[in-house]
C-alpha cells in the first residue's frame, strides 16, 4: 500500500545542508497499525508529513497504492489526500468559527461539493460525540475536541490514518480513550500510522519503527491485530466535481467567515459603500442637471435657427446695426416664401415695460411675436389661450403672462380676460404660460407675449425686428437655412457680400444644445471619475484586509489543504469572501446614493435623477473592485503549502 525508497529531506540555508530525514526506506501493508517513534528532532514527524503528501521528498521515491507521488501536481496530491487519506493532529487545527458538527462535515465540501451533515453526525456518533455536535471547539475539552479532529479525519471513510502525536496535550484518561478508538479503528480495516515518543501510546500498535538522526533505528513487527475489512468496502462513494455546487458552498462558508469577523467585515464595505454612495449621488446630480437642461432646451424650441442684425465695425469699434444689417416684418415673409424647409417663422421685438393689475406693478420684458412663436417655442400655457393670427393683424390689445410675471401679479389666482395696463395702456389677459426656469442666467418665466403687430404700432413704436426665429422641418435642413437666409437678405437689401458677416448673424440652437451636452458630459465624467476614487480606496482596503486575513487563516488554509481542498476551492473561498463585501457595500451604497440624491432634491432643491444605468454601473464597478483587489489576495492563499500553512504561528 506505502512504499519508500531511499527517501531524503534536506534544507539547504546558503552553502550549508541540514538533512532531516537520510535514506529512509520502507513498505507498509494495508490494515497495519504502526507506531513511528523516535526523540524529538529525529524527523519523525516529517516522515508522517512525507506520507500524507503534506510535504515532498528532496530525493527517493514514494509509492501510495503502487503510483508514484513525485509527478504529481498540488491538485492531484490534494485528490489523493481527499480519498485516501484522514488526519489527526496534536492541536486538534479545528475551527474556532465552526461547531463541532461543521468541523467534521468540512472536508465533505470537496469530496461531495457540499456540506454533509448527515456524514458527519454519523461520524460523531461513531465517537460518542453526537450530544456536542453543535458546540464550538471552545466549549469542548481537550479529549472532546480530538474526538472531533478524529471523526472530521473518518467523515470521507479513508484508508490510512495518520495520526501525529493525538495524545500529546491530553490527561491519562483521554489518551485511553482516543487509543482504544484508534484500535478499533484498525480492527475495522483502517490502516494506522501514528508518530509518538510515548512508549506506552507505541505498544498500542503492532508494529514500531524508531527514527533516530534521520535514519532508520529499527522496525520490528511485534504483534498481529485481528481485522474484519467491511470499513474500506463500505467506503463511501465520491461524487464528481461540481463546479457551480462547490463554489455555492463556498460562498455558504465565506458568510460564515465574515460573520464571524463582524466588524472588520463592517468597516471592509464601509469603502466600498462610500465609494459607491459617491457614484450613484454624484451621477443622479449630473443626470438630474441633464435632465433639466434638456427640458429647457426643449422650451426653447427643436430645430431652432434663429437671425438677428449684426453690427458694422470702423476699424475696430463695432457700431450699432445700420440699415444695411436691419430685419423688418417684410423680410420675414420673405424668406418664407423662398426658403424651403421652413417649418414656422416669426419676427421678434423686444423691451422692457411697466406691467399694472391694480395696485401691482412689475417691470418685465416685453415681447411681441407672432402667432408660429408658440409652435416654434413649444409654448404651452396652463391657463387660457395663445392669440390668433387675426388678433396680430388687428393689433388687438391682448397679452400672454410668464408664469413669474402672472405670479407677482395676481399670486396663485390668474383671472382669465382681467385688464392689466403695460406702459399704460390697457391689455386683456388672455392666457398664462407654462412655468419654464431658468435658462443662461435669464428667467424664462419673466416676460409678457403680445402680437407683434401690437407691440410695434402700440407699445415699442418701432418697425425694427430684433430677431427673426425659424423652426426647420427636420435637422438636415439646419445647415442650410442660415446660409440660405443670409444670402437672400443680402440680394435683397443690396448688400455686398464682403459685409456678409457683419451684416447678419445666426444662431443654430441644435449646435447650442449639443456644446452644453457635452459640458455636461464632461462634468458628469469628472464627477464619477472622482467618486470612482473613493471606490479605489474602498479595493486597496478590502485588499489589505483580506491580506490580513490570508495571514491570520493560514493554519485553516493548511489544514483545508490537508483534508482535500484543491488551489482553486482556497482561491475562490477568498475571492468570494471579497466579492460578498463588494456587493454587499455596493448593494448599501446604491441605497444610500439614492437618498443622498433624494435629500439633495428636498433640502437643496436640486433636481437629481437616479436611473437604473447608474445604479448598474456602480454596482458593476464595485464588483468587479472586489474581484479585482481579491485576486491577489486569494492567489497567495491558494499558493501555500499545506505543510508550511499548519506550520505557521
Amino acid at each position: 500500500m506505502i512504499e519508500l525508497k531511499n527517501i531524503e529531506r534536506y534544507y539547504k540555508t546558503g552553502s550549508n545542508r541540514l538533512t532531516v530525514l537520510d535514506k529512509i526506506s520502507l513498505s507498509i501493508k494495508k490494515g497495519e497499525f504502526i507506531a513511528i517513534t523516535g526523540p524529538s528532532g529525529s524527523g519523525k514527524s516529517t516522515l508522517m508529513n512525507i506520507i500524507g503528501t503534506l510535504d515532498s521528498p528532496s530525493a527517493g521515491e514514494y509509492y501510495l497504492n503502487g503510483k508514484s507521488t513525485s509527478n504529481l501536481s498540488d491538485d492531484e496530491l490534494a485528490e489523493l489526500r481527499l480519498h485516501t487519506i484522514g488526519f489527526i493532529f496534536q492541536q486538534f487545527h479545528l475551527l474556532p468559527r465552526l461547531t463541532a458538527l461543521d468541523n467534521v462535515a468540512m472536508p465533505t465540501i470537496y469530496s461531495q461539493n457540499k456540506i454533509n451533515t448527515k456524514w458527519a453526525r454519523q461520524r460523531l456518533q461513531e465517537v460518542s460525540l453526537v450530544n456536542r455536535a453543535n458546540h464550538l471547539p471552545t466549549e469542548l475539552s481537550g479529549g472532546q475536541q480530538q474526538r472531533v479532529a478524529i471523526a472530521r479525519a473518518l467523515v470521507n471513510k479513508p484508508a490510512i490514518i495518520l495520526a501525529d502525536e493525538p495524545t500529546g496535550n491530553l490527561d491519562s484518561h483521554a489518551k485511553k480513550e482516543i487509543m482504544d478508538l484508534l484500535l478499533e479503528l484498525n480492527r475495522e480495516g483502517i490502516t494506522i500510522i501514528l508518530v509518538t515518543h510515548e512508549p506506552d501510546i507505541a505498544a498500542y500498535a503492532s508494529r514500531i519503527i524508531i527514527i533516530q538522526d534521520g535514519k532508520l533505528a529499527s522496525d520490528h513487527e511485534k504483534k498481529k491485530i485481528r481485522q474484519n475489512n467491511n470499513f474500506y468496502e463500505n467506503s463511501h462513494r465520491m461524487i464528481p466535481s461540481n463546479a457551480t455546487l462547490r463554489i455555492l458552498t463556498h460562498f455558504i462558508s465565506g458568510i460564515k467567515a465574515l460573520r464571524s469577523n463582524l466588524l472588520r467585515t463592517i468597516l471592509s464595505l464601509a469603502g466600498i459603500m462610500i465609494g459607491v454612495a459617491s457614484v450613484v449621488g454624484l451621477m443622479a446630480v449630473g443626470e438630474g442637471a441633464n435632465a433639466a437642461l434638456e427640458r429647457q432646451f426643449r422650451s426653447l424650441g427643436t430645430n431652432l435657427v434663429i437671425l438677428r442684425p449684426g453690427a458694422r465695425k470702423s476699424g475696430a469699434v463695432s457700431m450699432e446695426a445700420g440699415l444695411s444689417g436691419a430685419l423688418y416684418p417684410e423680410d420675414t415673409r420673405f424668406l418664407e416664401k423662398n426658403i424651403q424647409g421652413i417649418a414656422f417663422i416669426s419676427g421678434t421685438v423686444s423691451g422692457r415695460t411697466q406691467v399694472t393689475f391694480e395696485n401691482k406693478n412689475w417691470n418685465t420684458e416685453v415681447y411681441g411675436v407672432e402667432n408660429a412663436y408658440a409652435k416654434i417655442r413649444n409654448l404651452k400655457t396652463t391657463a387660457g389661450r395663445f392669440f390668433t393670427e387675426t388678433e396680430n393683424t388687428r393689433r388687438e390689445r391682448v397679452a400672454i403672462l410668464g408664469a413669474g410675471v402672472a405670479r407677482e401679479l395676481f399670486k396663485s389666482q390668474f383671472p382669465i380676460g382681467a385688464m392689466i395696463r403695460i406702459n399704460r395702456i390697457p391689455f386683456q389677459l388672455i392666457g398664462i404660460l407654462e412655468e419654464r426656469g431658468s435658462m443662461g442666467g435669464r428667467d424664462q418665466d419673466d416676460l409678457i407675449l403680445i402680437p407683434i403687430e401690437t407691440a410695434m404700432n402700440r407699445v415699442l413704436g418701432s418697425r425694427i425686428l430684433d430677431s427673426i426665429e425659424i423652426a426647420a422641418v427636420n435637422s438636415a435642413d439646419l445647415e442650410s437655412i442660415p446660409e440660405r437666409a443670409i444670402d437672400l437678405l443680402l440680394q435683397k437689401n443690396r448688400i455686398p457680400q464682403n459685409r456678409k458677416k457683419d451684416a447678419y448673424r445666426t444662431y443654430n440652437l441644435s449646435e447650442i444644445v449639443s456644446a452644453y451636452t457635452e459640458s455636461s458630459k464632461t462634468m458628469g465624467i469628472l464627477l464619477s471619475s472622482v467618486a470612482a476614487i473613493s471606490l479605489l480606496v474602498g479595493g486597496i482596503g478590502i485588499m489589505n484586509i483580506m491580506l490580513v486575513s490570508v495571514t491570520e487563516r493560514t493554519r485553516e488554509i493548511g489544514l483545508r489543504k490537508a483534508v482535500g481542498a484543491r488551489r482553486f476551492d482556497i482561491g475562490i473561498q477568498f475571492l468570494i469572501e471579497t466579492i460578498v463585501i463588494s456587493l454587499t457595500g455596493g448593494l448599501l451604497g446604491a441605497v444610500a446614493g439614492s437618498g443622498i440624491a433624494l435629500g439633495f432634491s428636498i433640502f437643496l432643491g436640486w433636481e437629481t435623477l437616479v436611473t437604473p444605468g447608474s445604479l448598474v454601473l456602480a454596482l458593476g464597478f464595485s464588483c468587479s473592485v472586489g474581484m479585482i483587489f481579491g485576486l491577489y489576495p486569494a492567489r497567495i492563499a491558494s499558493a501555500l503549502s499545506p505543510i508550511d500553512a499548519l506550520r505557521a504561528n
